[in-house]
């Protein structure tokens, strides 16, 4: 889930994804001042727009904002204000995360990709990756499906040739970690960092 709010970009709207998977047949209903964000194919919701924020949220910061679950309660009060009938549920795990590759096989269709499954604690994900380092009992950090990357990509649902992907094993660079290595490569963690641990807030 993210939130962006940019009153000098694109007025006082507040942005609201909660579904990062690829979108078909994007479509909207309007409720008052908000409007649901769906999927007409499969009938996900992709998001919302609230407008005239300001008036109804104490916004502060510019840009992406930090998701708490007291942001989660304040948006949800306000839908089911505008009678739009749904909850959003708070994901309190980080956006990237420590995790702990547990099987590397082959791509049956790509010979430099890799099918990893990788634990972040209280799940395990299959990510296909493509650095030439990643292998079985390394520690890494996952971009989870939702997650914005520093350059700015938002991490999706994904299918490469054919391997459902769900998020990003990261590189240093990828991160934008200062000194990060020009070669192509995921960042390899120590063993002192802490399966499903935030991997920003290790080290503070």
């Amino acid at each position: 889930m993210n939130v962006h709010y940019n009153q000098n970009g694109i007025g006082d709207v507040l942005l609201v994804s909660v579904d990062a998977g690829t979108i078909t047949e994007r479509d909207y209903h309007k409720h008052g001042e908000v409007v649901k964000l769906f999927d007409r194919k499969d009938g996900r919701t992709i998001g919302y727009n609230i407008f005239n924020a300001s008036r109804h949220f104490d916004l502060q910061g510019n840009g992406k904002l930090e998701v708490t679950e007291i942001v989660v309660d304040q948006i949800n009060q306000f839908l089911h204000k505008s009678d739009v009938g749904d909850t959003i549920t708070f994901d309190a795990r980080p956006e990237f995360i420590v995790g702990h590759v547990t099987s590397k096989e082959k791509h049956p269709d790509a010979d430099k990709l890799s099918i990893c499954k990788v634990d972040i604690g209280d799940e395990v994900l299959q990510i296909v990756c493509g650095a030439p380092n990643v292998d079985k009992d390394q520690k890494v950090v996952v971009a989870r499906v939702g997650a914005m990357m520093p350059s700015g990509m938002l991490i999706k649902e994904a299918e490469l040739r054919g391997v459902p992907s769900s998020g990003m094993i990261c590189s240093a660079k990828e991160l934008d970690l200062p000194d990060a290595p020009k070669e192509k490569g995921i960042l390899v963690l120590s063993d002192e960092h802490e399966i499903g641990a935030d991997f920003f807030t290790h080290d503070k």
